[in-house]
């Protein structure tokens, strides 16, 4: 009984953990472009994006991206909601084997909220482009005079508190969904 609880628990703690996933800071990028040109500059920031996993979605689907914005929203979003209620569900349903076939549904769907993991991963990915410079000279000659133009950009990204919520919130889920798993497996006499 003692692994139903903490199944349980786990799960709460889990929902605890995927809200702020979900709404935090996921990562950061930001892409500066300096034009140097004889002693004179020019700076500009191209790109300055904090986003979360919803604004992602919500920017994906601006853009008119919206097979991607939809999956992600299913995978990240919605399979998540859904296993932690019917989690939720099966601790409260009598008699054990009701619960232990809902349980084993959402073990079933877990597979498919590995997707979350693979969001992660989206997100590591665009990370690997941190501290990207890039920087090209030209020289030109004018009426004799030699210009010299330096243009170089600098990328840098970082992870935000939100990656950290959700990558706990898919460990923690998924010790719960195991707990409970193991707590309705049935016995053998």
């Amino acid at each position: 009984m003692l692994i139903k609880h903490l199944g349980f628990g786990l799960n709460i703690i889990a929902l605890g953990l995927f809200f702020p996933g979900i709404l935090l800071t996921m990562f950061s990028l930001n892409m500066d472009m300096a034009a140097n040109m004889s002693g004179s500059s020019l700076t500009a920031n191209l790109i300055n994006k904090d986003l979360s996993i919803l604004a992602t979605v919500e920017e994906l689907w601006q853009h008119d991206r919206l097979l991607v914005a939809a999956l992600i929203f299913i995978f990240s979003v919605c399979i998540p909601l859904l296993k932690a209620l019917l989690l939720s569900v099966a601790y409260f349903i009598k008699p054990p084997s009701r619960a232990g076939r809902l349980v084993n549904f959402v073990a079933a769907i877990g597979k498919w909220s590995m997707a979350d993991v693979f969001v992660v991963a989206v997100f590591l990915a665009v990370l690997s482009t941190n501290h990207a410079d890039t920087a090209t000279t030209q020289q030109y000659s004018i009426l004799g005079f030699k210009i010299a133009l330096d243009l170089s950009t600098e990328t840098l990204s970082a992870v935000g508190e939100g990656f950290y919520y959700f990558t706990a919130y898919c460990f923690v889920s998924l010790l719960a969904s195991q707990l409970l798993q193991y707590f309705y497996k049935p016995q053998s006499q």
